[in-house]
């Protein structure tokens, strides 16, 4: 567990990465269990994000980029990620984050290659995985974006266990 005698995880406190069993439904749980005790106490939007982004990408196989944008009022603006280097600007009107965040509805593509306004950061991505981070007043904060290499990576189990993480990580600011 992230939780030491001395409270959450924080300096000094080796971390693994935990392996996960059982059903989709139940790793999922215990990620989300993972990622509550990770960012316990942190309010910190880049720090929890960074720390997620790595969770996820080394707990949930078949990922080539894990990340969040964050929403300047106008246009999304990448944040901390694990993967190749990233798009740095989306706008509300293009590609599948634009989407999520524009219509504050998870996105869950099997083949990129088949939407036509598709922002190509990495090639090797073949499907997407993007939930839209909008605050208990509605604001929107930004989207949780996950790519693969493998066509229709993502099945509902993953989307409603990815959603759990991504109201983890607004739940903490």
């Amino acid at each position: 567990m992230l939780h030491t005698a001395g409270g959450p995880y924080r300096e000094g406190v080796s971390f693994s990465v935990p392996e996960l069993s059982g059903s989709p439904a139940e790793r999922y749980a215990d990620l989300a269990q993972f990622a509550r005790a990770l960012v316990d106490g942190e309010h910190d939007r880049i720090a929890n994000a960074a720390n997620l982004s790595a969770l996820v990408k080394a707990t949930v196989p078949d990922l080539n980029w894990v990340g969040f944008y964050f929403h300047d009022g106008t246009e999304l603006v990448v944040g901390p990620f694990q993967g190749l280097p990233a798009c740095i600007r989306i706008p509300l009107d293009r590609g599948v984050c634009g989407a999520a965040a524009r219509t504050r509805r998870t996105q869950r593509v099997d083949d990129v290659h088949a939407v036509a306004d598709h922002i190509a950061c990495d090639g090797a991505t073949n499907s997407e995985l993007v939930v839209p981070l909008v605050s208990a007043d509605g604001e929107l904060i930004g989207v949780f974006d996950l790519d693969s290499e493998k066509t229709a990576r993502f099945t509902d189990d993953d989307q409603r266990g990815l959603e759990a993480i991504a109201a983890v990580f607004v739940d903490s600011l």
